[in-house]
């Protein structure tokens, strides 16, 4: 996706970073045996990348979400916000770690219905939070109640909406490399038309 503007800050390492970030990428270099290129984008401002990785673990450890739920939000915000980076990373930690069945995954990134009746309801609730900014109709929430999910989680989508919100736009302003292990992965929206009205059909290419 190519976007208007392209910021001319460059991605950081440890070496060229302010100490708080030096010790955020060296954290994560620890723990995922790599920096992904987001986080070097982020290290610009440490702030930024401190809260993201924060506002993330808690999301993951906090929610009360699945692990296949919590990448069925992060997918849906990604695609709804046409991140190419974020949907081909979650899409690669479906597939490899969150056991996410494919079909769903797949079915996220071209813009069209999952199966799934649990996984259905929470990213179509998740996509009425984009799209309705936070203000969702009672419908919307019966659903999502109606699934078998809480009015607490309400608060771990918003959570969740604000954690992508800080990369997906990141991403768009550095127009951030996919990393290899998520090349497989990779993901191109095919027009702007399903991240503002309802799914389509046939979306986005899927890899």
């Amino acid at each position: 996706m190519k976007t208007e503007y392209r910021t001319t800050l460059p991605r950081l390492g440890p070496e060229s970073a302010d100490p708080k970030a030096r010790e955020l990428l060296e954290r994560a270099r620890k723990q995922l045996g790599m920096i992904p290129n987001m986080y070097g984008a982020m290290a610009n401002a440490s702030e930024a990348l401190d809260t993201y990785l924060y506002g993330y673990e808690r999301f993951r450890k906090e929610s009360g979400f699945t692990p296949p739920e919590q990448e069925v939000v992060f997918l849906t915000i990604s695609y709804e916000n046409g991140c190419e980076y974020c949907v081909a990373a979650h899409s690669t930690l479906a597939d490899t770690k969150s056991g996410v069945p494919r079909a769903v995954t797949d079915a996220i990134r071209a813009g069209i219905e999952i199966d799934d009746p649990r996984l259905r309801a929470l990213s179509e609730f998740t996509r009425a939070m984009l799209r309705k900014r936070g203000r969702p109709d009672q419908q919307d929430v019966e659903s999502f109640l109606e699934a078998g999910f809480t009015e607490k989680q309400i608060l771990d989508v918003v959570l969740a909406i604000a954690v992508k919100t800080i990369s997906n736009y990141t991403n768009h302003i550095f127009e951030t490399p996919v990393d290899a292990p998520f090349k497989g992965r990779e993901w191109r929206p095919t027009e702007a038309a399903p991240r503002t009205g309802p799914p389509a059909t046939a979306g986005a290419q899927v890899r």
